[in-house]
Protein backbone atom coordinates (compact mmCIF):
# COMPACT_ATOMS: atom_id res chain seq x y z
CA UNK A 1 0.00 0.00 0.00
CA UNK A 2 1.07 3.79 -0.83
CA UNK A 3 0.53 6.31 1.09
CA UNK A 4 0.92 9.97 -0.11
CA UNK A 5 0.74 12.89 2.11
CA UNK A 6 -0.06 16.83 1.51
CA UNK A 7 1.86 19.51 3.32
CA UNK A 8 0.14 22.79 2.43
CA UNK A 9 2.14 25.93 3.44
CA UNK A 10 2.31 29.56 3.37
CA UNK A 11 4.76 31.66 5.20
CA UNK A 12 5.38 28.90 8.10
CA UNK A 13 9.72 29.42 7.92
CA UNK A 14 9.54 28.73 11.48
CA UNK A 15 7.45 25.23 11.50
CA UNK A 16 7.51 23.98 8.29
CA UNK A 17 10.67 22.02 9.19
CA UNK A 18 9.31 20.37 11.73
CA UNK A 19 6.39 18.77 9.35
CA UNK A 20 8.55 17.80 6.88
CA UNK A 21 11.12 16.04 9.28
CA UNK A 22 7.92 14.42 11.16
CA UNK A 23 7.26 12.88 7.89
CA UNK A 24 10.50 11.40 6.42
CA UNK A 25 11.14 10.03 9.98
CA UNK A 26 8.47 7.53 9.44
CA UNK A 27 9.57 3.82 8.91
CA UNK A 28 7.03 3.49 6.69
CA UNK A 29 9.26 3.42 3.62
CA UNK A 30 6.19 3.77 0.50
CA UNK A 31 5.12 7.42 1.19
CA UNK A 32 5.14 9.89 -1.39
CA UNK A 33 5.55 13.17 -0.11
CA UNK A 34 4.12 16.25 -1.45
CA UNK A 35 4.39 19.85 -0.98
CA UNK A 36 2.27 22.84 -1.92
CA UNK A 37 3.32 26.01 -1.24
CA UNK A 38 1.25 28.87 -1.94
CA UNK A 39 4.71 31.30 -3.03
CA UNK A 40 5.60 32.04 0.00
CA UNK A 41 7.58 35.24 0.63
CA UNK A 42 9.47 34.56 3.93
CA UNK A 43 12.40 31.70 3.17
CA UNK A 44 9.81 28.77 3.81
CA UNK A 45 10.63 27.99 -0.24
CA UNK A 46 14.42 27.73 1.15
CA UNK A 47 13.41 25.23 3.99
CA UNK A 48 11.41 23.11 1.69
CA UNK A 49 14.16 22.67 -1.19
CA UNK A 50 16.81 21.27 1.28
CA UNK A 51 14.67 18.36 1.21
CA UNK A 52 13.92 17.82 -2.90
CA UNK A 53 15.64 14.99 -3.10
CA UNK A 54 13.52 13.36 -0.34
CA UNK A 55 10.12 15.07 -1.12
CA UNK A 56 8.33 13.47 -4.38
CA UNK A 57 6.25 16.72 -5.87
CA UNK A 58 6.91 20.34 -4.53
CA UNK A 59 4.85 22.96 -5.84
CA UNK A 60 5.43 26.49 -5.28
CA UNK A 61 2.60 29.09 -6.63
CA UNK A 62 -0.14 31.60 -5.71
CA UNK A 63 -3.04 30.04 -4.58
CA UNK A 64 -6.30 31.33 -3.11
CA UNK A 65 -5.87 29.53 0.06
CA UNK A 66 -5.35 26.43 1.65
CA UNK A 67 -7.93 24.19 0.41
CA UNK A 68 -6.95 25.06 -2.76
CA UNK A 69 -3.57 24.23 -2.27
CA UNK A 70 -4.61 20.74 -0.46
CA UNK A 71 -7.20 20.18 -3.70
CA UNK A 72 -3.70 20.05 -5.67
CA UNK A 73 -1.97 17.88 -3.92
CA UNK A 74 -4.60 15.25 -4.01
CA UNK A 75 -5.04 15.63 -8.01
CA UNK A 76 -1.97 15.11 -7.91
CA UNK A 77 -1.33 12.35 -5.34
CA UNK A 78 -0.77 8.72 -6.62
CA UNK A 79 -0.92 6.82 -3.59
CA UNK A 80 -3.87 4.61 -2.34
CA UNK A 81 -4.56 6.23 0.67
CA UNK A 82 -4.31 9.95 1.41
CA UNK A 83 -3.46 11.96 4.59
CA UNK A 84 -2.22 15.56 5.68
CA UNK A 85 0.04 17.32 7.52
CA UNK A 86 -0.24 20.56 8.12
CA UNK A 87 2.45 23.27 8.30
CA UNK A 88 2.19 23.96 11.93
CA UNK A 89 1.95 20.13 12.78
CA UNK A 90 3.83 17.18 13.09
CA UNK A 91 3.00 13.36 13.03
CA UNK A 92 3.16 11.84 16.45
CA UNK A 93 5.83 9.32 16.44
CA UNK A 94 7.94 7.72 13.36
CA UNK A 95 5.26 4.62 13.43
CA UNK A 96 2.26 6.54 12.79
CA UNK A 97 1.50 5.80 8.81
CA UNK A 98 3.07 2.05 9.38
CA UNK A 99 -0.10 1.43 11.99
CA UNK A 100 -2.78 3.50 9.53
CA UNK A 101 -1.61 1.12 7.30
CA UNK A 102 -1.86 -2.14 9.37
CA UNK A 103 -5.41 -0.65 9.81
CA UNK A 104 -6.57 -0.55 6.40
CA UNK A 105 -4.86 -3.87 5.76
CA UNK A 106 -6.64 -5.43 8.89
CA UNK A 107 -10.24 -3.96 8.39
CA UNK A 108 -10.66 -2.88 4.87
CA UNK A 109 -11.45 0.33 5.45
CA UNK A 110 -12.30 3.36 3.39
CA UNK A 111 -11.79 5.82 5.68
CA UNK A 112 -9.49 5.54 9.00
CA UNK A 113 -8.99 8.47 11.71
CA UNK A 114 -7.29 8.42 15.04
CA UNK A 115 -6.66 11.06 18.35
CA UNK A 116 -4.91 13.87 18.30
CA UNK A 117 -3.22 16.38 20.88
CA UNK A 118 -3.02 20.16 20.75
CA UNK A 119 -0.08 21.88 21.51
CA UNK A 120 1.52 25.60 23.01
CA UNK A 121 2.64 27.20 20.07
CA UNK A 122 5.92 28.29 21.43
CA UNK A 123 6.00 24.50 23.35
CA UNK A 124 5.33 21.63 21.73
CA UNK A 125 5.89 19.65 24.91
CA UNK A 126 3.10 21.62 26.90
CA UNK A 127 -0.70 19.96 25.68
CA UNK A 128 -3.21 22.56 25.41
CA UNK A 129 -6.59 19.73 23.81
CA UNK A 130 -6.21 16.62 24.25
CA UNK A 131 -8.64 15.39 21.26
CA UNK A 132 -9.96 11.65 21.38
CA UNK A 133 -11.93 10.72 18.22
CA UNK A 134 -13.56 7.97 19.62
CA UNK A 135 -16.16 5.10 17.72
CA UNK A 136 -17.99 6.71 15.32
CA UNK A 137 -21.78 6.53 14.56
CA UNK A 138 -23.33 8.68 11.61
CA UNK A 139 -25.54 10.19 14.69
CA UNK A 140 -22.63 11.49 16.15
CA UNK A 141 -22.02 13.54 12.97
CA UNK A 142 -25.52 14.95 13.12
CA UNK A 143 -24.99 15.85 16.90
CA UNK A 144 -21.97 18.46 15.97
CA UNK A 145 -19.39 15.79 16.41
CA UNK A 146 -16.30 15.30 13.95
CA UNK A 147 -12.33 13.58 14.26
CA UNK A 148 -9.90 15.79 14.06
CA UNK A 149 -9.38 16.56 10.59
CA UNK A 150 -5.51 15.89 10.00
CA UNK A 151 -5.93 12.33 11.66
CA UNK A 152 -7.98 10.97 9.11
CA UNK A 153 -6.54 8.85 6.35
CA UNK A 154 -9.11 8.34 3.25
CA UNK A 155 -8.63 5.95 0.09
CA UNK A 156 -7.81 8.04 -2.99
CA UNK A 157 -10.32 6.12 -4.97
CA UNK A 158 -13.60 7.35 -2.42
CA UNK A 159 -12.16 11.11 -2.45
CA UNK A 160 -12.36 10.82 -6.18
CA UNK A 161 -15.78 9.30 -6.24
CA UNK A 162 -17.29 11.36 -3.14
CA UNK A 163 -15.52 14.56 -3.97
CA UNK A 164 -12.66 17.43 -2.82
CA UNK A 165 -12.53 20.43 -0.82
CA UNK A 166 -15.31 22.93 -1.07
CA UNK A 167 -13.33 26.22 -1.93
CA UNK A 168 -15.95 28.47 -1.18
CA UNK A 169 -14.66 27.96 2.63
CA UNK A 170 -12.17 29.43 4.15
CA UNK A 171 -12.23 28.13 7.28
CA UNK A 172 -15.36 25.16 7.73
CA UNK A 173 -13.97 23.39 4.24
CA UNK A 174 -12.80 20.33 6.17
CA UNK A 175 -15.80 20.41 8.55
CA UNK A 176 -17.66 20.57 4.98
CA UNK A 177 -15.97 17.80 3.82
CA UNK A 178 -16.30 15.61 6.78
CA UNK A 179 -20.18 15.77 7.02
CA UNK A 180 -20.11 14.49 3.69
CA UNK A 181 -17.64 11.39 4.03
CA UNK A 182 -19.31 10.74 7.49
CA UNK A 183 -23.07 11.48 7.01
CA UNK A 184 -24.09 12.04 3.87
CA UNK A 185 -21.51 8.64 2.31
CA UNK A 186 -21.74 4.98 3.11
CA UNK A 187 -18.00 4.32 3.83
CA UNK A 188 -16.49 1.48 5.99
CA UNK A 189 -14.99 3.58 8.29
CA UNK A 190 -12.76 2.82 11.23
CA UNK A 191 -11.28 4.34 14.68
CA UNK A 192 -8.06 3.95 15.52
CA UNK A 193 -6.91 4.50 19.31
CA UNK A 194 -3.91 5.99 19.24
CA UNK A 195 -2.17 9.68 18.97
CA UNK A 196 -1.51 10.83 15.01
CA UNK A 197 -0.81 13.94 15.17
CA UNK A 198 0.48 16.99 16.73
CA UNK A 199 -1.00 20.27 15.96
CA UNK A 200 -0.10 23.65 17.42
CA UNK A 201 -2.57 26.01 18.38
CA UNK A 202 -3.07 29.08 16.34
CA UNK A 203 -4.34 27.42 13.12
CA UNK A 204 -7.17 28.60 11.33
CA UNK A 205 -9.38 26.60 13.25
CA UNK A 206 -7.87 27.72 16.72
CA UNK A 207 -7.28 31.28 15.74
CA UNK A 208 -9.42 33.72 17.92
CA UNK A 209 -9.57 36.33 15.80
CA UNK A 210 -11.30 34.52 13.02
CA UNK A 211 -13.84 33.35 15.51
CA UNK A 212 -16.42 35.04 14.14
CA UNK A 213 -15.87 33.87 10.46
CA UNK A 214 -15.57 30.42 11.41
CA UNK A 215 -19.09 30.38 13.28
CA UNK A 216 -20.35 32.05 10.12
CA UNK A 217 -19.28 29.48 7.90
CA UNK A 218 -20.12 26.42 10.17
CA UNK A 219 -23.90 27.67 10.06
CA UNK A 220 -23.94 28.24 6.46
CA UNK A 221 -21.90 24.38 5.94
CA UNK A 222 -24.69 23.09 8.56
CA UNK A 223 -27.73 24.64 6.59
CA UNK A 224 -26.26 23.35 3.54
CA UNK A 225 -26.67 19.87 4.53
CA UNK A 226 -30.44 20.36 6.06
CA UNK A 227 -28.73 20.28 9.90
CA UNK A 228 -30.29 22.75 12.05
CA UNK A 229 -27.11 25.33 11.83
CA UNK A 230 -27.22 26.55 15.32
CA UNK A 231 -27.91 24.16 17.28
CA UNK A 232 -25.16 22.02 15.42
CA UNK A 233 -22.76 24.41 15.89
CA UNK A 234 -23.03 24.99 19.30
CA UNK A 235 -23.62 20.64 19.89
CA UNK A 236 -19.86 20.58 17.95
CA UNK A 237 -18.84 23.27 20.88
CA UNK A 238 -19.53 21.29 23.43
CA UNK A 239 -17.71 18.15 21.86
CA UNK A 240 -14.63 19.80 22.38
CA UNK A 241 -14.64 21.18 25.93
CA UNK A 242 -13.63 17.71 27.79
CA UNK A 243 -10.51 18.21 25.16
CA UNK A 244 -9.51 21.11 27.67
CA UNK A 245 -9.92 19.22 30.63
CA UNK A 246 -8.18 16.33 30.21
CA UNK A 247 -4.91 17.65 28.36
CA UNK A 248 -4.57 19.07 32.13
CA UNK A 249 -3.59 15.19 33.16
CA UNK A 250 -1.51 14.54 30.24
Amino acid sequence: MKVSIITSCYNRVLTIRGAIESVLAQDFEDIEYIIVDGASKDGSVDVIEEYRDRVAVILSEPDHGMYEAINKGIRMATGDVIGLVHSDDFLYDRHVISDVVRNFERTGADFVYGDGIFVDAENTDKPVRNWVGGNYHKWKVRCGWLPLHPTCYIRREVMMREGLYDESYKIAADSDFLVRYLYEADLNVHYMKRKIIRMRMGGLSTDSKKRKQMWDEDVRMYRSHGFSPIPTKIMKMMWKVPQFVEAKFI
